[in-house]
């Protein structure tokens, strides 16, 4: 994919791949964008500009979603960190730099796929293939969709800007009902539903959406809006969709195009990238000038494990321990905690460190002397996901089998795991049991207990039960969105009324 870095007045496109498959690169300046799209590459380019603001999005899931969870309780030892308030549910929230990040970083994509979509408008003739138009066209509206579902999980309510606007006209424009800004997201999503191929044959374009990630995103589109409101203007309407999601998730699941890979450790493998269960990823391009590698395999590691093996500090600084809840959820012989959690170290100077935390991403052959160059792609969607998600979809009502589509299946995944011992039935809180450990460490934790309606139950039983130093704040339901930033609030009064709950 790719990533946009800003040098004073020029804006670098830095189209980014995993490894050896690089999309392209090629710079521009924002204020010669009229005269940049003249001939049908430029707006390839543009298209890819767009990708580049995926490049953030794991480590924002991993701060703002595995954080936010019953998976980890991170609590420093180290001084004042970023993530503690996220996990002790904080109310002065409003100036934290990763939820600063998550408006900031979504709404420049969208800005770049509103300048997409615009000049496609203006200037498409020059490009003859109609084709090729339509498919970038399908791929800005898919990104833009995909910003603006990132937005509504982490906000509720936001402004919709679906076309290029001064910065004077943003000013006048208020957030939107939660309801409306799905219209849109629902409106690109089947416009790439139609219009993205189901695959790419040229290598090169390994990583652009397709046709099933586009099903797959608004299938989980429909399911979050099918989740409880809570009272709140947050991401769940209870709209009841699930029938919708259903249909969405059968057909990538009957098309077969994608597969189970039987061992789990293959599917995060460094030499296993574009394997048949990714559906989705955010690719990453190693070894470039300026570097476009990944950050999120080491962000929840600790700083002195790295050191004391002998590698290069990461960044990850002092430990975010994976919580108790957690570690003792895992059934004895399930491979997955193995592979997914390192259970203490011996570190520096041979202290002790008996805590655990998440090295999933982490393979120590391939640690780069950048901490922000990993060569590891992050997989969005991959079909155990599909799977599992259609099973949440069959248990709500959506349709399908019980026996076929959802003891089958998750029998599967637990045999993949080397638990032999088979379910015979299955209840919405175990299936999300389920995905807890499937998904650990993958940031998909908050969202699961907040669409399924857990999280004002679990959340609060975990805090008295986990919370030994008493660090955390009550949990209410209000907390399932985050404040809008400061620095959007102060932009002109009375334009954003900040969400109840906050400070």
């Amino acid at each position: 994919m790719n990533k946009i870095l800003s040098i004073g007045a020029v804006v670098v496109l830095l189209l980014f791949n995993a490894c050896e498959k690089e999309l392209n690169q090629v710079p521009f300046s924002q204020a010669t964008t009229e005269t940049f799209y003249a001939i049908p590459n430029d707006f390839i380019q543009g298209t890819n500009a767009i990708y580049s603001n995926l490049r953030t999005y794991p480590d924002r899931l991993l701060n703002l979603s595995e954080t936010r969870s019953d998976n980890l309780y991170a609590i420093s030892d180290g001084g004042v960190r970023d993530w503690e308030g996220i996990n002790d549910f904080y109310k002065n929230l409003s100036t934290n730099p990763y939820i600063e990040e998550a408006w900031a970083t979504n709404y420049n994509g969208i800005y770049k796929a509103n300048v997409l979509l615009g000049q496609i408008e203006k200037n498409g003739s020059i490009i003859t293939d109609e084709v090729l138009k339509k498919r970038l066209e399908a791929e800005a509206k898919f990104l833009r969709a995909f910003f603006y579902f990132d937005l509504v999980r982490i906000f509720g309510k936001v402004p919709i800007i679906d076309k290029v606007v001064t910065a004077n006209e943003a000013l006048a424009i208020p957030r939107s009902a939660v309801a409306d800004v799905y219209k849109l997201i629902e409106s690109d999503l089947q416009f790439a539903v139609d219009n993205l191929p189901p695959v790419y044959t040229i290598a090169a374009d390994r990583g652009r959406a397709t046709s099933y990630a586009a099903r797959g995103i608004l299938a989980l589109v429909y399911m979050t809006k099918s989740g409880p409101t809570y009272d709140i203007e947050g991401p769940g309407l209870a709209s009841n969709e699930w029938g919708k999601a259903y249909t969405l998730l059968n057909k990538i699941v009957v098309d077969n195009k994608y597969a189970f890979v039987s061992n789990y450790a293959d599917i995060f493998s460094y030499s296993n990238e574009n394997n048949p269960e990714v559906i989705f990823d955010v690719q990453y391009n190693t070894g470039s000038n300026p570097v476009t590698g990944a950050t999120f395999p080491w962000l929840l590691a600790p700083d002195n494990w790295f050191t004391s093996l002998g590698k290069p500090v990461q960044g990850g600084l002092t430990i975010r321990p994976i919580s108790n809840s957690l570690l003792s959820a895992y059934p004895a012989n399930d491979t997955r905690k193995a592979f997914s959690i390192q259970n203490g170290y011996t570190g520096t100077g041979g202290v002790v460190e008996t805590r655990s935390f998440f090295k999933k991403y982490i393979d120590l052959t391939k640690v780069p002397s950048s901490r922000v160059d990993w060569p590891i792609n992050y997989i969005v969607l991959r079909y155990t996901d599909v799977l599992m998600l259609r099973a949440e979809c069959v248990l709500n009502g959506g349709g399908g089998d019980v026996a076929t589509e959802v003891i089958a299946p998750i029998n599967q995944i637990r045999a993949r795991a080397g638990l032999t011992v088979p379910l015979v039935t299955l209840t919405i809180p175990q299936l999300m049991e389920q995905r807890r450990l499937e998904f650990a460490g993958e940031g998909l934790r908050w969202h699961d207990l907040v669409r399924s309606g857990l999280v004002t139950t679990v959340i609060p039983a975990w805090d008295a039960a986990d919370d030994i130093e008493n660090k955390m704040e009550p949990f209410t339901k209000d907390f399932v969105i985050y404040p809008i930033p400061y620095n959007q609030i102060n932009l002109k009064k009375d334009l954003y009324t900040q969400n109840k709950g906050y400070n």
